[in-house]
């Protein structure tokens, strides 16, 4: 498949989740995946922002780039906290050059061997909801083309966020997201259960944990929810026991 029909199949696959009951789990992952399938980039993580306007993980490429993206809320400093507040993209090709200016985060970047990185806004006009950062383990700025689709990608995810919005009560959308931060939660609480039942990773773990939830069209929370309060897991298991 040429550069084209990825781009148009990554949009499809945007699209098919923006539906009237949509996961905004899911959705933010497939915005991680989608970023990692078309663009040079090396990780990819998504941050959004709650009813107060803080911001938690919602999504990630690896459990590391969680852990790093965490490391920027704790710290109340990073190019993604920047990107979200002003609505506009944070590029910073070399994270070497100014480690003064987010410290915690550049030592983290670079032990992580993390080099530059691109946090663009999930805004639309006045409105931002989060922010994605984009990582390179090579120093430079990523085209203008890719920072394009980069951005469009996140704006999709955007539209879906604030269409819920002109058609239900704002409260209501507010609990929704917050809904969807409170699952994150419970799916890392079930990653962890995955990870020390099946002596696995946290990062298989999850895969296993949301390939069952599609085998079994369940919603990711509701599958991660039942892990945790200590249902068979088996079945979700079973790759690793071939």
């Amino acid at each position: 498949m040429d550069d084209y029909g990825r781009l148009a199949q990554a949009f499809v696959g945007l699209a098919d989740t923006l539906v009237a009951d949509y996961d905004a789990v899911e959705v933010s992952q497939q915005l991680i995946e989608s970023s990692m399938a078309l663009l040079p980039i090396a990780a990819a993580g998504l941050l959004i922002g709650d009813v107060h306007g803080e911001l938690h993980v919602l999504a990630s490429s690896s459990e590391e780039i969680r852990l790093l993206e965490l490391l920027q809320v704790q710290a109340d400093a990073g190019p993604c906290l920047v990107a979200y507040r002003t609505g506009q993209p944070v590029l910073v090709e070399d994270l070497n050059l100014e480690p003064e200016r987010w410290p915690a985060f550049a030592q983290q970047a670079a032990e992580y061997q993390y080099r530059s990185v691109s946090a663009l806004p999930l805004r639309l006009r006045d409105e931002r909801v989060g922010a994605l950062n984009l990582f390179r383990t090579e120093v430079g700025d990523m085209s203008p083309t890719d920072v394009s689709v980069g951005q469009a990608l996140a704006d999709v995810a955007t539209v879906g966020i604030l269409h819920q919005r002109t058609l239900t009560h704002s409260h209501l959308i507010s609990q929704q997201l917050q809904g969807a931060l409170n699952s994150r939660v419970i799916i890392e609480q079930a990653k962890g259960v995955l990870a020390e039942r099946g002596s696995i990773d946290m990062d298989r773990a999850f895969m296993l944990l949301r390939a069952h939830a599609r085998k079994t069209q369940q919603r990711l929370a509701d599958v991660a929810l039942a892990v945790v309060n200590n249902a068979d897991t088996s079945a979700i298991l079973a790759p690793e026991q071939i």
